[in-house]
């Protein structure tokens, strides 16, 4: 008959708490949760039909958006929404007809910009001219988990001004909405690149 001394048999159980404690360790650490994912966003094809109305600008914007009254402004039918709907975002559009307050409303839209100042990591500012169209402005791209991550301005410097901005009806992540951010972004650069201003 084998006879198994105490120490043999402590120096067995430690062995076998041992292995226990690897084997369980391994299946913790298979078991970490994994970082939160996104869901796959399918963009539509970059499609652009001429928004025609009886305000004093047109300009370019996709078909897969809609133009809609700004019901937050409804005493000026030239304060509108480019809405979309697959996003829940929308570029608000205002406009103003300038009468020696240029430097007021330029202010203004700045002021707008940099109270985001709170939440943004950097806000990065571009200056648009085109002299044959007379369209002049500055588009603000926000980073960070701003409510607003682009902001723009236009005028011809005499008689119109529009400012721009696009909020997503949503909480903001700069994580989630980076990809619509970016798909909305050569948008609001399409805009301003194909605006003009009426004829009064």
């Amino acid at each position: 008959m084998l006879k198994i001394d105490h120490q043999t048999t402590a120096f067995l159980i430690s062995a076998l708490i041992g292995i226990l404690l690897i084997a369980s360790c391994k299946t913790r650490s298979s078991q970490t949760p994994k970082p939160k994912g996104y869901h796959r966003i399918d963009f539509p094809k970059k499609t652009y039909t001429q928004f025609e109305s009886g305000c004093s600008y047109t300009f370019e914007y996709p078909e897969y958006s809609e133009i809609i009254s700004d019901p937050e402004n409804t005493g000026n039918d030239c304060w509108l929404n480019v809405y979309y709907p697959d996003f829940e975002g929308n570029i608000h559009i205002s406009y103003k007809e300038i009468n020696g307050n240029l430097d007021t409303f330029t202010e203004d839209s700045r002021t707008l910009v940099y109270k985001h100042t709170v939440k943004a990591e950097s806000i990065q500012e571009q200056s648009y001219e085109s002299s044959e169209r007379k369209v002049y402005g500055i588009l603000y791209k926000l980073e960070g988990n701003v409510a607003s991550p682009m902001q723009f301005f236009v005028t011809d410097s005499t008689e119109h001004f529009i400012r721009g901005s696009l909020y997503f009806n949503t909480e903001p992540n700069k994580d989630s909405l980076a990809p619509v951010i970016e798909f909305v972004q050569k948008d609001i650069r399409h805009l301003i690149e194909t605006l003009e201003w009426k004829n009064k």
